[in-house]
């Protein structure tokens, strides 16, 4: 995937649609390891995940995130909150990675988005895939 899915929602779930896959296809997009997203394209709709609403101040990918959820949040609102998440925490439910394991994962604040994720995968089964990956685009 492109660099320009860490900055504009519309073009991950473009480039998500794009991949020939015979399973779900979904995208877990780390931002400046600050916040996370999932974006799962499905035919009625994409299916999200914001990992921390208040991202949305900073990043026009979070605010971009609320405005699809139709998150009724007023800025001022996110600037006196602590994170939160917002959006479908079952978005991976029929795959593998339960509601209340994803709520868990998002409640360790002390966490950076990439270490979150990193639990994702590892609740998921894809952990050595996903730090194949990485290693990858490290280089």
């Amino acid at each position: 995937m492109s660099a320009k899915v860490l900055t504009s929602l519309s073009a991950a779930e473009t480039e998500l649609r794009e991949l020939r896959s015979a399973g779900a296809v979904f995208g877990l997009l780390d931002i400046d390891d600050e916040f996370f997203l999932i974006v799962r394209p499905a035919p009625s709709g994409t299916r999200l995940l914001l990992s921390d609403a208040t991202a949305a101040l900073d990043y026009d990918i979070a605010a971009e995130a609320l405005e699809t959820l139709d998150a009724d949040i007023a800025p001022d609102d996110l600037e006196d909150a602590d994170p939160f998440e917002e959006g479908d925490l079952g978005v991976l439910a029929d795959i593998g990675l339960p509601e209340a394991v994803l709520s868990v994962i998002l409640d360790e604040i002390d966490l950076y988005a990439d270490e979150q994720l990193g639990r994702i995968a590892r609740e998921m089964g894809f952990a050595d895939e996903l730090a194949a990956v990485l290693d990858r685009l490290e280089r």
